[in-house]
């Protein structure tokens, strides 16, 4: 996939210079489901609370949907619950860029990195939703886990699954904002960013992003 730098276009809520924004939805879903271990954050009173959860993203016609759940007694649920909305924050690979790597003058170091925010109303799922939505979740959870057999609702117990399904609630929500970034030296010169790639090649960590680098290439 060749990604092409987002246009001069959207909020400004993710990062001052739109040179590196994304919307294009389609990449943005997939940035979300490669890193989909993810912060969602509820505010109620002028307090922010986060919890960590997987989430599942479909399109729905036009619409992405963003589907999670949370313990009933985490304060990001009941902030949730309470106000109806929802911010989620999928945090893709970064790195630590040198400034010396531009081979440059007057230059600084800085991080690249790729995340994706989504945030929008949400609605609370009963327990038939819940327990459906989890069945989803483990189902594609196990696929990955391929060829081991997968674990499925049927192993356990219907009473013990019902007392736990008791203690979370599952959520849907609509993003009315889904935007990205895709901070990749895209406002440094070509020969700039292929010698950061070429050094991030040989950094621990450094390789994932240095591939999405790879990709702005003309």
């Amino acid at each position: 996939m060749t990604v092409s730098p987002a246009p001069p276009t959207g909020s400004d809520l993710m990062h001052p210079n739109r040179i590196f924004h994304e919307h294009n939805p389609d990449h943005l879903i997939e940035t979300a489901r490669a890193h989909s271990f993810a912060i969602v954050i509820g505010t109620r009173n002028g307090q922010s609370h986060v919890a960590h959860a997987p989430i599942m993203l479909e399109r729905r016609g036009e619409s992405v949907i963003v589907r999670f759940h949370l313990a009933n007694a985490n304060p990001a649920m009941q902030a949730i619950e309470e106000t109806k909305r929802a911010l989620v924050v999928f945090t893709g690979p970064h790195a630590y860029i040198s400034a010396t790597w531009y081979e440059q003058d007057d230059q600084v170091g800085t991080w690249n990195y790729i995340s994706v925010e989504a945030e929008g109303p949400v609605i609370a799922l009963d327990h038939a939703g819940t327990a459906a939505q989890l069945d989803d979740l483990c189902g594609q959870l196990e696929a990955d886990l391929a060829p081991k057999p997968p674990w499925i609702r049927d192993q356990i117990n219907d009473q013990k699954f019902d007392g736990m399904l008791t203690a979370i609630t599952g959520f849907e929500m609509t993003a009315t904002r889904f935007e990205g970034i895709r901070k990749l030296n895209q406002n440094k010169p070509v020969e700039a960013r292929r010698r950061v790639i070429a050094a991030l090649e040989d950094q621990p960590g450094g390789l994932e992003i240095a591939r999405e680098m790879t990709k702005l290439e003309p």
